[in-house]
């Protein structure tokens, strides 16, 4: 079956930075959304307190403060272990898990699952690895390379027609991820005709093409140590910081 006949389940993570290996959870949510109508039918959302504070500049993204995470979260541990049984529950069941740049949020909770001495997401499902993930990031960058402009989910929403319900709210951006990964299926239909494993697979492919071109990219303009890493959906930690 093609991947977008599925109901899809959207994941995302708003956090204390931008590096994932040392980066905390704030907020978190995993939305089921059933293509026929577009609406979320289940929903599960999370504050954590990350027991560091948050950075002024992150806070000014997501709107969670240190105070109000403390105050109001739960423990991290708690919510990351939460987090990763939900999303592997319905990978269990075949759902496709949507994450918008999937290598920064699954690389994350797996991050986090580590620091906390918690089985990973592929120990949960056995060791048999994870998936299948839909990464409309990815996959836009694949199918239209050469369009121009940011590829951010808000600027994605725009050329593909979908009403983003509030950036950097963990629930609207895992929701507004799904809906562009149903606009992409219905756009481009070499993508829309995958089953979900196939697509999964070609999109490990196209990140690391990807990872490379621009790590050339990059030493080109002057940055010759630059690396990329090319791995999609997750990169396992060996070490984590905290």
């Amino acid at each position: 079956m093609s991947w977008h006949r599925h109901a899809l389940v959207g994941f995302d993570l708003e956090t204390t930075g931008t590096e994932p290996l040392e980066a905390r959870i704030v907020t978190a949510a995993v939305v089921r959304v059933d293509g026929s109508d577009g609406e979320p039918d289940d929903t599960h959302t999370w504050l954590a307190d990350p027991g560091i504070r948050i950075p002024a500049q992150a806070s000014a993204i997501h709107g969670i403060s240190s105070e109000r995470a403390a105050a109001e979260g739960r423990p991290a541990r708690e919510v990351a272990d939460e987090i990763a049984d939900t999303l592997t529950g319905y990978w269990r069941r075949g759902a496709p898990v949507v994450a918008y740049n999937a290598a920064f949020d699954l690389t994350l909770l797996t991050a986090e699952l580590h620091r906390h001495g918690l089985p990973s997401l592929s120990e949960r499902l056995g060791g048999a690895g994870i998936g299948p993930v839909v990464d409309p990031y990815t996959i836009d960058r694949a199918v239209d390379r050469y369009r121009k402009g940011k590829r951010n989910l808000e600027a994605v929403c725009v050329e593909y027609g979908v009403v983003h319900g509030g950036a950097h709210d963990a629930g609207a951006d895992a929701l507004a991820a799904v809906r562009v990964a149903y606009a992409i299926a219905a756009r481009h239909g070499s993508v829309a005709a995958l089953t979900a494993a196939e697509l999964h697979e070609r999109q490990i492919t196209w990140y690391a093409e990807w990872a490379a071109d621009f790590q050339q990219f990059l030493r080109r303009k002057g940055e010759t140590d630059a690396v990329i890493d090319g791995r999609w959906p997750v990169r396992e930690p060996v070490r984590v910081t905290g």
